[in-house]
């Protein structure tokens, strides 16, 4: 696989979907040999299920293993470190894993538990887990959702679960972006697999649950996380650290139609029921039978739209869904559902970044 390509599924079914994905990168032919350590990494930030959009899906990463597996790659382990303030221990059993490691055989590795080393990266110094560094082939599984500091997280920022306690700390003290980039200078991921089934809107620890229902793959974390910026709605100067890993040799930032694959269109309806701040966000909005990869983007540009204080600007109707095929009429459509509208966004789905800008024209 090119390492300057993305591969994105839509769908609510994530242990079929990135088995079809895997199978359609092949991806054995970049691991060394079969009987090399395959690290996993996921986002268990804290010991919250997947569904409250803080967490990796368990699913997803099944997917992942039982794909290995068939493949003759036996020789896995997960490794996560929560956050300070929280145990891994207890994250690797409310979020399914303990059930993954017992069904699979596989090794779940506390990094809060583990040595560390200090490495050295164009003058800057960081301590790193020892464990994640025995790793022959790594594969990051972050989640597809906003962060309260740095506004987003996704694969370059969830390598901090790889850093002894004292170290995320000092982070902070460093003011994250630079440690953030040049962790991933040291720390070499093989391959991305973002959660993008639900996430949170706007805050780590999850609350405000989306369902964006896709997963997105890809082997350079830069260019993931500037895809995942526009999806979220963002520039890629909103995040200081995406610019700084370019900069410093981590990956390319360079997206385009032609490194952007997506195996399906989105068909899957929403499930889960709206929190508070998205009902509040979506006051609005004339919604109907639309898919969630759309309706979530929408979500995600009316939060930006909020932080920016153009939300309570928007005086007409926004209207989203398949239920508006056909349908003309006054006022926004977003999608290609709502061309008819006299203003409309196409897109299947749009970019939140793209509806950010489309609304604010409409003002």
């Amino acid at each position: 696989m090119k390492s300057n390509r993305l591969y994105i599924m839509y769908g609510d079914n994530p242990k079929d979907m990135i088995k079809k994905i895997l199978g359609k990168m092949d991806i054995g032919k970049d691991i060394p040999e079969k009987g090399a350590l395959i690290g996993i990494k996921p986002n268990l930030v804290l010991a919250k299920p997947s569904s409250s959009g803080a967490t990796t899906c368990p699913e997803l990463v099944e997917g992942v293993i039982e794909y290995l597996k068939s493949k003759g790659f036996n020789n896995l382990a997960i490794l996560e470190g929560a956050w300070v303030g929280d145990r891994t221990s207890l994250a690797f059993k409310v979020c399914g894993y303990e059930k993954l490691s017992r069904k699979y055989n596989i090794p779940l590795v506390d990094l809060q538990k583990d040595g560390y080393r200090d490495y050295k990266a164009d003058g800057v110094t960081l301590s790193v887990c020892n464990k994640i560094m025995e790793v022959d082939y790594l594969i990051n599984m972050p989640v597809l959702k906003g962060h309260c500091q740095t506004n987003i997280t996704c694969a370059l920022k969830n390598m901090k679960g790889c850093i002894p306690n004292k170290e995320k700390r000092r982070f902070h003290t460093m003011g994250l972006h630079k440690p953030i980039a040049y962790l991933n200078k040291i720390l070499k991921q093989n391959l991305i697999v973002v959660d993008g089934i639900i996430g949170d809107l706007n805050f780590e620890e999850g609350g405000n649950p989306i369902q964006m229902n896709r997963i997105i793959v890809g082997k350079d974390p830069v260019l993931v996380d500037s895809y995942v910026a526009q999806l979220l709605g963002y520039d890629l100067e909103d995040i200081p650290y995406i610019k700084m890993a370019e900069d410093i040799g981590v990956g390319s930032s360079n997206l385009n139609a032609d490194n952007i694959i997506e195996l399906n269109k989105d068909t899957t309806p929403m499930t889960i029921p709206k929190t508070r701040l998205v009902k509040e966000l979506t006051k609005n909005v004339d919604e109907n039978m639309a898919c969630s990869a759309c309706y979530g983007s929408l979500v995600h540009a009316l939060d930006r739209l909020n932080s920016m204080g153009y939300y309570y600007q928007i005086n007409e109707r926004i209207h989203i869904g398949q239920g508006f095929k056909g349908v003309k009429g006054k006022g926004i459509g977003i999608g290609i559902c709502t061309k008819g509208f006299e203003k409309n966004l196409l897109g299947c789905p749009p970019k939140a970044k793209d509806i950010v800008e489309f609304l604010k024209n409409c003002l």
